[in-house]
């Protein structure tokens, strides 16, 4: 197995809300996911409290094309280095103006300060990989494992018997609950079990979660996810149902989610360390379009 190294974001001065991982191979560091162009630069001061520096990372890898897995992939392509990703994900890296201004629809006139900057990629140094692919590092193989869900362009990459999984298995800070990151616009919550299903089938020891870090549990971690994914699905149907629209929705979602955060007996502190990693009104949109979709048999 090799050194792999967790580098934490610090995502708006908040510790364990996203990370990135360096990992040490014959053949050099390579990272995945780059996080945030907005945290930069507590990726290159983690990078270089481990001996390297940004123009040695050669390779990046990234779960999904979602700002805070791959707003900061360009920089290191700047570099020369090439950048790995889900097909569908690769015309938006050359390209990001779509992502940018679908984004900006959610986020308004806090792009630049959650997220920063995102320049295009060459064409020329973005490789798209998917399910069944393998990509060799040196001494280090990587399998790619295709696990749509929560985005159609979403990626898991194992090594030997540890997987990086992105959003796919769910957000998870400290002793907190795991709970679904349900954005919009592509919430499938059944291609999300499919993909659980085949993470759960490849019997890893550990999975190393974008929110946040190593979790030893993977089996009980998934079964828990899949029990919250499916509270939070229902507990929305019935204002769909309704047709309540969004921002009436959003309080009592943020609410109801709140209280379970206070029965699993964390503080303030801890449930706004979640809300940063997984905003829980995002949440509201991204299941509301999930049942229209399904309601209209389009998933």
């Amino acid at each position: 197995m090799p050194q792999i190294h967790t580098i934490d974001l610090n995502f708006q001065q908040e510790d364990h809300s996203i990370a990135a991982y360096l990992i040490e191979t014959a053949q050099g560091p390579i990272l995945i996911e780059s996080g945030p162009m907005s945290t930069l630069d507590a990726l290159q001061k983690g990078i270089e409290n481990l001996g390297y520096q940004l123009k040695d990372i050669e390779n990046v890898l990234l779960t999904h094309i979602h700002f805070d897995h791959a707003g900061a992939a360009w920089k290191f392509a700047e570099h020369g280095a090439t950048i790995f990703v889900h097909p569908i994900g690769v015309p938006h890296m050359q390209h990001p103006e779509k992502l940018w201004n679908s984004a900006a629809q959610i986020y308004g006139d806090d792009m630049d300060r959650l997220w920063g900057e995102m320049k295009p990629i060459p064409e020329d140094q973005i490789v798209g990989v998917t399910d069944g692919n393998v990509i060799e590092f040196g001494d280090v193989v990587i399998n790619v494992l295709y696990t749509p869900g929560h985005a159609v362009h979403h990626n898991a990459y194992q090594i030997d018997d540890v997987i990086f999984t992105g959003d796919v298995a769910g957000v998870k800070i400290g002793n907190g609950p795991v709970v679904p990151p349900c954005p919009p616009p592509d919430i499938n919550i059944g291609l999300w079990k499919e993909s659980i299903e085949k993470i759960r089938s490849k019997n890893p020891s550990a999975l190393y979660l974008t929110h946040f870090d190593r979790q030893e549990n993977p089996m009980q971690l998934l079964n828990e996810l899949e029990i919250i994914m499916d509270d939070w699905a229902n507990y929305i149907k019935p204002f769909y149902d309704d047709q309540i629209l969004a921002d009436k929705i959003v309080p009592l979602f943020m609410n109801y989610t709140k209280n379970q955060f206070k029965e699993k007996g964390l503080s303030d502190d801890e449930i706004q360390t979640y809300e940063y990693a997984n905003p829980s009104w995002m949440s509201v949109n991204g299941l509301l379009r999930y049942w229209k979709l399904k309601e209209q048999g389009r998933i």
